[in-house]
């Protein structure tokens, strides 16, 4: 997995190297002995390695077993200030591989929370102190940020979008970046409520949302088929649920807004890779 993963990240930094325009007078910061691509490729690979926090993993697993792989690595310390640096790569990268899949006219949408601290803590609080906001989901109250993705039936995330904690799920604006080269059909839950105009303006755009309703709306009529694929619904809770648990992207003692997002997006990049994503199989002929 590491040698498959630094081939993919390195071919990407090649890329994105040929087309940035260098100045050495931008860049001020002493060189790095390790390259970009070794720097993503040990924070991606922390995803699959089991280790529950970043430190361990790179004093316990990288500088203890990985010094052949990787001949001038760094110290602790020094490679989370690395680590920062190249958040904005690793966002790149994440979002280059969810521009790879293609729409198939049928995807799911959903949203997770990621809290940055302990309710205790929100108050004392200093790091996301105006960036992150306080809400409330199905398991209790959060302070922090939402990640809301939509993927496709084999599990492909196709876009993500990231917004403070308390933005709704069927806002306009979250909806318009996530349904961006999308068309066919998204199914969601009750969140995904539209005013009549939002729909209208989705439909018309080749676009159509199903949902369930709300138990004090009235009831109306689905198309059996949309009914059968919207309980199918649960495949973007279970790929929430490798990206937040499996891959551990879900923890909240970030020290730096830096280390946030390459934790993020390093989380997403793995599970681009993940071998087993949750797949269901559409067969509409057999439905209709």
């Amino acid at each position: 997995m590491l040698v498959f993963l630094f081939y993919h990240i390195d071919e990407f930094c090649k890329i994105l190297k040929s087309l940035r325009i260098s100045d050495s007078s931008i860049n001020t910061s002493p060189r790095s002995s390790l390259t970009d691509s070794e720097i993503m490729t040990i924070c991606v690979y922390f995803h699959f390695s089991g280790f529950k926090t970043f430190k361990d993993f790179y004093i316990r697993g990288i500088l203890a077993h990985n010094k052949n792989e990787f001949k001038k690595l760094v110290s602790y310390n020094r490679f989370v200030e690395l680590k920062q640096e190249i958040a904005l790569d690793l966002g790149l990268l994440a979002q280059v591989l969810c521009q790879l899949n293609n729409c198939t006219g049928t995807s799911f949408i959903d949203s997770f929370s990621l809290p940055v601290c302990h309710n205790k803590r929100i108050y004392s609080h200093k790091v996301f102190k105006g960036f992150a906001e306080r809400s409330k989901t199905s398991v209790g109250w959060f302070f922090g940020f939402k990640v809301h993705i939509v993927i496709d039936p084999m599990g492909n995330i196709l876009n993500f979008y990231f917004t403070p904690g308390n933005t709704s799920d069927n806002n306009k604006d979250v909806l318009k970046g996530l349904a961006i080269n999308l068309f066919g059909k998204l199914f969601g839950d009750k969140g995904y409520l539209l005013k009549q105009k939002i729909f209208e303006y989705f439909y018309l755009n080749g676009l159509e949302f199903v949902h369930k309703i709300r138990s004090n709306m009235k009831n109306k009529l689905m198309n059996f088929a949309d009914k059968l694929i919207l309980k199918k619904r649960g495949i973007v809770e279970s790929a929430i649920d490798i990206i937040k648990i499996h891959l551990s992207v879900d923890h909240s003692r970030h020290r730096s807004r830096s280390a946030f997002l390459s934790n993020l997006f390093s989380g997403l990049i793995a599970y681009a890779f993940y071998p087993t994503k949750p797949s269901i199989a559409l067969n509409l002929r057999a439905i209709s």
